[in-house]
């Protein structure tokens, strides 16, 4: 039998997209009311069902609007499917927007043990691994300084370097890689390369093939919502390249 870190059983995710432009609360309210809310069903991802051995480190490939995003928030228990189930074994750490959880009126070092807090780290822990954090990020005086006045790419280096701190069983990527300068991007893809050596299941998604195929070791290809290739990434990644021609 496969010793699975993730079962993604038939799943389908739905939003609702409002058809019209609504300018205030109050006339959303009133049409809400009324019954009169017009939506578009719009189907992120339809019957979606693979499963992942621990250990495999996956790329999710697609074109913009695919679902990969969609699909990896589903897999993080960011978003509960409209239909299927998501079985997960072994502790999740989802980068999929870094930073996402910081309080801006907060500094840098705040934000560490409130993130930290979030993702279930003790506030020993975190003492312990402060120094290690700050020297990771990069952000030297900064660690003291409100995030509201960090840009992106500060923001993005500083939950990346926390969320890496422990070694989980499953890893999800989405296009966190990317951030940063060339030399923090270096550093990451170091840092996340180390991971695998202790057995830790991969799902990554990123716009660079290449970068996929040098992490990776299996694929899945999303077309419009649907898995339409999965196997080893170099099968998988040939079709893609055929679609993007």
């Amino acid at each position: 039998m496969p010793n699975y870190a993730i079962e993604v059983r038939d799943v389908s995710m739905k939003f609702n997209l409002s058809q019209e432009k609504l300018d205030s609360l109050k006339e959303y309210v009133i049409k809400l009311l009324k019954r009169q809310l017009k939506y578009n069903e719009f189907w992120a991802l339809k019957h979606v069902d693979f499963s992942v051995e621990k250990g495999d480190r996956v790329g999710v490939l697609g074109l913009n609007g695919a679902g990969k995003s969609t699909l990896l928030k589903v897999i993080a228990g960011v978003f509960k499917p409209t239909e299927g189930q998501v079985i997960r074994h072994g502790r999740i750490v989802p980068l999929l927007e870094l930073g996402a959880g910081f309080d801006s009126q907060y500094t840098g070092k705040e934000n560490i043990y409130l993130y930290g807090s979030v993702l279930g780290y003790s506030k020993q822990f975190v003492d312990e691994k402060f120094n290690e954090i700050v020297e990771f990020s990069e952000l030297g005086e900064f660690i003291d300084v409100p995030i509201k006045n960090y840009s992106s790419g500060m923001k993005a280096r500083l939950g990346f370097s926390i969320a890496t701190l422990v070694e989980p069983d499953i890893l999800i990527l989405d296009e966190v890689l990317s951030v940063g300068d060339a030399k923090f991007r270096k550093k990451s893809e170091a840092k996340v390369m180390s991971m695998f050596g202790s057995g830790v299941t991969v799902l990554f998604v990123s716009h660079s093939l290449e970068q996929v195929q040098r992490l990776c070791n299996k694929a899945i290809l999303l077309d419009h919502g649907q898995l339409i290739a999965q196997g080893s990434i170099d099968e998988v990644a040939k079709i893609y390249e055929e679609m993007t021609n």
